[in-house]
């Protein structure tokens, strides 16, 4: 196996180049439990001088005057138009369902009261109100009773219709400074199980956050950046629009090189300090070999076989998954050497 390539592949663009409109997620991408991530604010500044940059967060516990609030105090040089969150994309969704000025039943925090009292809604925190709807996000504080409050509002009377439902979001876990916490999907589910059917969700990695997004800043070139493939980098896809993966959260290398075709960046950086920088580009040789700069994967069958270390470990990587992803393979069949996804990148 050799460690060097004859030639590197060309230098592309950067990341950020020809784009009018960068979204970012918060969490494992801006910061890191209180601590913000390095390179992340510098380089979101920088990119704010020549393109708008928008800030995109499945969190339904806070109010977008928060967000920004704890962005500023990062370093970020933001306001509260530029985050759009998962409880905005949840009251676009009831504006669609039920009247102006319905009760709804809110399972939440202050993220959510916030922007349905801004649209008019009234809020009840209890099913014996006659709530019209029930919308659901996370909040520190949602317990079971929290919960059973949704479950009897939701459960099926006859001749009614059943009750809208919508959850700002799906994602199963948190990042906090312990480490990785249950998420609004968890409790959502608590919820299913109880009432035997689901939302209609409105956060990443379904479209309509980024919907809002697009009419908010009046454009769809954008590239999204996450640290998370199902539900950043999903949504991505889903909405039609590029995205780059950061190795400063929550998905690792081993689940690049799994991810199906429908959570697959287009760009994979060890941090944002590469937004700015141009991307080596990926070239097909001739047997099947996949190379970016100097490094080579080839898949052999199903095995995947290292046919040049290369210049860096970001590099293999990058080749690594474009070998897997081009073999149209499942990853349960493929032989994957530790090599292709050892994580060079995890934070101490």
């Amino acid at each position: 196996m050799g460690l060097f390539g004859r030639r590197a592949t060309a230098l592309g663009a950067a990341p950020i180049e020809g784009r009018e409109l960068l979204l970012a997620d918060l969490d494992g991408v801006i910061y890191r439990g209180p601590h913000a991530i390095p390179h992340a604010v510098e380089e979101l500044n920088r990119a704010a001088q020549t393109v708008r940059v928008g800030y995109v967060t499945n969190n339904a516990s806070r109010t977008d005057e928060t967000v920004a609030a704890h962005l500023r105090e990062l370093g970020l040089q933001t306001e509260a138009g530029e985050i759009v969150t998962s409880p905005q994309a949840a009251v676009t969704l009831l504006r669609q369902t039920v009247a102006p000025g319905s009760r709804v039943l809110v399972i939440g925090g202050d993220g959510l009261v916030d922007e349905l009292g801004k649209a008019g809604f009234e809020v009840t925190r209890s099913a014996d109100e006659d709530p019209v709807a029930v919308v659901q996000g996370f909040a520190p504080e949602v317990g079971w009773a929290h919960l059973a409050e949704a479950a009897f509002a939701l459960a099926e009377e006859p001749g009614r219709e059943p009750l809208p439902w919508i959850a700002t979001n799906t994602d199963w876990t948190i990042p906090v400074a312990r480490g990785l916490a249950p998420g609004n999907g968890t409790l959502v589910s608590a919820v299913h199980t109880a009432v035997q059917r689901l939302p209609v969700f409105a956060g990443k990695p379904e479209t309509p956050i980024f919907e809002a997004a697009f009419e908010r800043f009046g454009t769809r070139n954008a590239l999204m950046i996450g640290d998370r493939l199902d539900t950043d980098i999903k949504g991505a896809v889903a909405a039609g629009i590029p995205s780059l993966h950061v190795l400063t959260g929550v998905d690792r290398p081993k689940q690049l090189v799994a991810a199906s075709q429908d959570m697959r960046p287009e760009y994979i950086v060890a941090s944002l300090s590469e937004l700015h920088e141009p991307y080596p580009s990926t070239e097909r040789l001739k047997d099947g070999t996949m190379q970016v700069g100097t490094a080579k994967v080839r898949m052999d069958g199903h095995i995947a076989s290292v046919v040049a270390e290369g210049d860096s470990p970001i590099n293999l990587l990058r080749a690594g998954c474009a070998a897997i992803w081009a073999s149209g393979l499942a990853i349960y069949g493929l032989k994957v050497p530790e090599i292709l996804y050892e994580d060079h990148w995890r934070a101490a």
